[in-house]
């Protein structure tokens, strides 16, 4: 198993927390598609696909033109993660892209690379909304606000 810090803050440090700022930033350069972080230390009561759904709909994610948001989610103390995609982006890919995701970031939580395993997601999922959601210059805007969301402490 592997052991994430108590605080969903103290998981990146500042300079790691602008590391994926800047990695969130240069995806959706590529993409008509937006792409959030959402990290808290619990995750009670409630499966962690199922809070991410919550917080997606919380945050008015589903509210973009194309519905090709995508809400990552990571529950330090309790060890939960979750990627809740819109409906534009999850007809693409379906849920087993979200699975290997998930998967991919656990095996990097595993060996404590927390960064990486938050940067390897947030590239995948960039490369696949440019494949199904390229940038257009003309009409793209960003939708949604990049910064990395905190919850429940």
């Amino acid at each position: 198993m592997f052991s994430f810090f108590t605080s969903p803050k103290a998981l990146l440090s500042e300079t790691q927390q602008a590391q994926l700022l800047q990695a969130i930033r240069l995806a959706e350069q590529q993409t008509s598609g937006e792409i959030r972080v959402f990290l808290e230390r619990r995750c009670r009561y409630m499966d962690a696909t199922d809070r991410a759904a919550e917080l997606f709909f919380a945050h008015g994610m589903q509210q973009t033109e194309q519905r090709n948001a995508v809400l990552i989610y990571l529950a330090t103390q309790d060890h939960q993660v979750a990627i809740w995609g819109d409906q534009g982006i999850h007809e693409k890919l379906g849920p087993h892209y979200w699975q290997e995701r998930v998967q991919e970031m656990l095996g990097l939580f595993c060996k404590e690379d927390y960064l990486q395993g938050l940067l390897s997601c947030v590239n995948a999922t960039g490369e696949a909304l440019q494949r199904h959601f390229p940038y257009d210059r003309s009409s793209d805007r960003n939708e949604l606000s990049d910064d990395i969301l905190f919850g429940r402490s």
